[in-house]
């Protein structure tokens, strides 16, 4: 499997803090935004991410993770040209994902809560064995605002719409997606929206005509930010700060999650920690180095 972040989009929601500077790499309490996301692909254990980036910011992007190595990864970039919707994400990417799976991540989309990553490689594993399309339901106040997924008596999913007028339930799909290599050519038939944008929703919405979507609901003791809002930002850096600063371990460090899959050596994780060695976070890679 390999993984593709959807890091474009004009972040007007963000504005006017993004009229110059990408949403993605916001600091969200300690660490660029999209830490978060690619945190995540890397504890289930894929190396092989592919960033769909604007054009006016890809050279940034390769500043801040370069080719991947220095994290034991091998990392790509394709540009977006204009922020079509995020079916498009899965087309642009078609000569990286050849036959593969995909796990497809929405870079603004942070997630934390006990067993997320053995849930994430659960769905990995379904898609590897079984196939089909494997997505996340998460309750919000305001449907309107999501991708909807309604269920019927005995939780089986009905139907599935992108922000409806008249949402059939408060299930919104959150931004991390687990498909398999069908989910390309959904994409490339998938018409624009009346919003004039490809929906991911429409990809999934095949997926489920074909009987091949499941969906898994994220309940209490799961906290999931849609970060492309004022609010939700915010809400987003005072939650990491707090876990952070209760546990004393970091949520969404590269490094270290690198560095505990044996990606890269005590040694390599001691020079990443270097340039940073004044901050809290390059001190927390150096006291990670030290330990047994």
């Amino acid at each position: 499997m390999k993984a593709v972040i959807l890091a474009g989009g004009s972040g007007t929601r963000l504005y006017p803090v993004t009229i110059s500077v990408n949403k993605h790499f916001l600091p969200i309490y300690n660490k660029p935004m999209i830490y978060y996301p690619l945190s995540l692909v890397m504890l289930l254990g894929i190396k092989e991410v592919l960033f769909i980036v604007n054009p006016s910011d890809i050279e940034s992007f390769k500043k801040l993770f370069g080719n991947g190595s220095h994290l034991g990864m091998n990392i790509k970039y394709t540009i977006q040209e204009k922020p079509n919707g995020l079916a498009e994400g899965l087309v642009l990417a078609e000569d990286f994902i050849g036959n593969d799976n995909i796990c497809y991540m929405l870079g603004d989309n942070i997630f934390y809560g006990h067993d997320l990553v053995r849930i994430m490689k659960d769905a990995k594993k379904e898609i590897e064995t079984g196939g089909g399309a494997y997505v996340f339901g998460y309750y919000v106040k305001d449907p309107e605002r999501f991708g909807i997924v309604e269920f019927d008596e005995e939780g089986n999913v009905k139907s599935i719409e992108e922000k409806p007028k008249n949402p059939k339930s408060n299930y919104a799909v959150v931004g991390m997606y687990f498909y398999d290599n069908r989910a390309v050519e959904i994409a490339k038939n998938v018409r624009p929206s009346e919003r004039g944008e490809l929906e991911i929703t429409s990809v999934n919405e095949k997926y489920l005509k074909d009987g091949k979507l499941k969906v898994k609901l994220l309940g209490r003791g799961f906290a999931w930010f849609d970060a492309g809002t004022h609010d939700s930002f915010l809400e987003a850096g005072e939650f990491v700060a707090t876990i952070e600063k209760k546990t004393g371990l970091m949520v969404g460090c590269i490094e270290e999650i690198a560095f505990n899959n044996g990606w890269i050596t005590k040694e390599e994780l001691i020079k990443l920690a270097e340039p940073l060695r004044k901050t809290e976070y390059g001190k927390y890679l150096m006291e990670l180095a030290k330990k047994p």
